[in-house]
């Protein structure tokens, strides 16, 4: 009776532990979330921005104007084409793009150089004559190539680009993807091979965007690489896991502890939100993920 006792004792015990651990967790979570619905000055230690494509059915004007009453800085995956648009609404192009091929034909793949070249040599200098730093590209498919031969062709064929792109002082960042659920065969698909491309080229003309969705899926450890290579990046992608859904209590990663961390490291770039809205309001979606990350 007493052994039975006693493992009801512990059951009931770590039950309520755990009860109080995730009511804590949950109830922050929910605070940050509340906090979010309402329309706050935003507390301006993160430069925040919002990517384009997850708002495609929203005008770039109508979104340059719920950016800038949020509080958020800058959008993100524009092209020269929509940059007037931007400066008129006072908000920055903090991703550039309209040089890449496409997500699978990149620089991890020499037949594609060429095109990579003429593209990129046209770029950079709208990029820099429009006042913007960063500029995005892609290592492309592995299609069967090594981690050696990856870095080999990357290199070589992004040399050039970066010497370029140091004559215009321009950023050029790669994206980290995953290549188990949505980018399958991608080739910079974990932080420590895009830190060791950064190492090879040795340029702080280069550097990685951290897409926390696409890293969480692909490696999770999160905060820890985010500390340990937080040198090689330059800008961050936030999105709920799974799904790439809305940030709230519903997703397996807390972003405020995330974003903490990325202040901590000393992060002076860009946090831009690219989850897929659910609500039918969803710039009510796009204010509450903000008003979460802001710490």
């Amino acid at each position: 009776m007493a052994n039975t006792n006693r493992r009801s004792a512990i059951k009931s015990l770590l039950a309520g532990s755990a009860a109080i651990g995730t009511s804590g967790v949950l109830s922050s979570f929910k605070s940050e979330q509340k906090e979010g619905m309402a329309d706050k000055k935003l507390k301006g230690n993160i430069n925040h921005a919002v990517c384009r494509w997850c708002y495609g059915d929203i005008p770039v004007e109508q979104l340059c104007v719920a950016a800038k009453n949020i509080g958020i800085k800058g959008i993100d995956l524009v092209g020269p084409e929509d940059w007037p648009t931007l400066k008129k609404h006072g908000l920055y192009s903090s991703m550039c793009n309209g040089a890449e091929i496409n997500l699978t034909d990149g620089f991890g793949d020499t037949q594609f150089h060429a095109q990579l070249h003429k593209q990129y040599s046209a770029m950079i200098p709208k990029v820099a004559a429009a006042g913007y730093k960063n500029l995005i590209c892609f290592s492309g498919s592995r299609r069967g190539k090594t981690d050696e031969e990856g870095w080999k062709n990357c290199v070589e064929g992004l040399k050039p680009m970066v010497k370029l792109a140091e004559q215009h002082n321009v950023v050029l960042v790669m994206e980290l993807l995953n290549s188990k659920i949505d980018h399958k065969d991608y080739q910079c698909d974990h932080t420590a091979w895009g830190a060791e491309l950064c190492k090879r080229l040795g340029s702080e003309n280069f550097k990685l965007l951290y897409d926390i969705y696409h890293m969480q899926i692909d490696e999770g450890d999160v905060i820890r690489n985010i500390r340990d290579h937080h040198q090689y990046i330059a800008h961050y992608h936030t999105g709920g896991v799974p799904g790439r859904n809305e940030i709230d209590e519903s997703q397996e990663l807390y972003y405020p502890a995330i974003m903490r961390a990325v202040l901590e490291v000393g992060h002076k770039g860009f946090v831009a939100q690219e989850f897929i809205p659910k609500q039918k309001d969803k710039i009510a979606s796009l204010r509450k993920a903000v008003h979460i990350c802001d710490v």
